[in-house]
């Protein structure tokens, strides 16, 4: 059965003294809310990992937003996997579109994180998507095809089941527009098909996959309620813990 993932994303917001208030809110909102079935995970900056691992507990686990490509070595500014994973990060994305975008990552040095991340136990949450011109023109099929193909797809059967895939249209994400419903189904449906193509059809059918492009409380049950569709990667709404936990609480109703 595929695991249902509720991640937030906090990009480069809240200071350290924010953050603790924060995800306080949401661990004691959340464990009210959050089902034996579920995930709660917030991805945080690397200044409030090792507290919030801390706080989690067994109700909200911690992602880190990035990890560097190699084990170790003359990385000035730089944070490696085992690093992550030494404070209890059980997560981590790799390829947002924002990295992607600002910092050139290409599909082959995201397969080098993916790869670098699991061999320290870490769970990536390996994010593809399409421009607004991709998607106008018609050619967002083949370009999320090549995303897969260049970036886990090398990955063993073995390795691919650890993987949570999160779709995230670019041109819906921090721009107010959201895919509908149906678009969401169709791309995550495509995802899985490419999956089984790749690997198996039970490969594909046990892999999580996230829709991330600003879902929120108002969005998420039309949303989830598709077949593929397993769960959000939230921005903005995970930096309001009450917007986050009615997320949460979309999977109960």
């Amino acid at each position: 059965m595929r695991k249902k993932i509720v991640a937030g994303n906090w990009k480069m917001n809240l200071d350290y003294a924010e953050g603790i208030s924060l995800f306080s809110e949401i661990v004691n909102m959340v464990r009210d809310e959050k089902n034996g079935d579920q995930l709660a995970i917030i991805c945080a900056p690397y200044v409030h990992l090792n507290s919030l691992a801390k706080l989690g507990g067994d109700t909200v686990s911690i992602g880190a937003q990035n990890c560097h490509q190699k084990e170790s070595g003359a990385y000035t500014g730089e944070i490696s996997a085992k690093m992550i994973k030494s404070i209890g990060c059980e997560y981590v994305i790799i390829g947002h579109s924002e990295r992607r975008q600002y910092f050139a990552e290409s599909d082959e040095l995201l397969a080098e994180k993916t790869v670098i991340a699991l061999q320290n136990g870490l769970v990536p949450i390996f994010c593809i998507g399409e421009t607004l011109d991709e998607r106008n023109n018609g050619s967002y099929f083949d370009v999320l095809k090549s995303q897969l193909e260049n970036g886990v797809f090398g990955l063993s059967t073995e390795d691919f089941s650890k993987i949570v895939i999160a779709y995230e249209p670019v041109w819906a994400i921090g721009t107010g527009l959201t895919a509908s419903s149906d678009q969401a189904q169709e791309v995550h449906a495509f995802i899985r098909k490419e999956i089984a193509a790749k690997y198996d059809a039970s490969t594909a059918e046990a892999t999580t996959i996230l829709y991330g492009g600003s879902c929120n409380p108002k969005n998420a049950a039309e949303l989830f309620a598709q077949p593929d569709i397993d769960g959000g990667l939230i921005g903005g709404a995970s930096l309001k813990s009450r917007d986050f936990t009615d997320i949460v609480k979309t999977f109960n109703s």
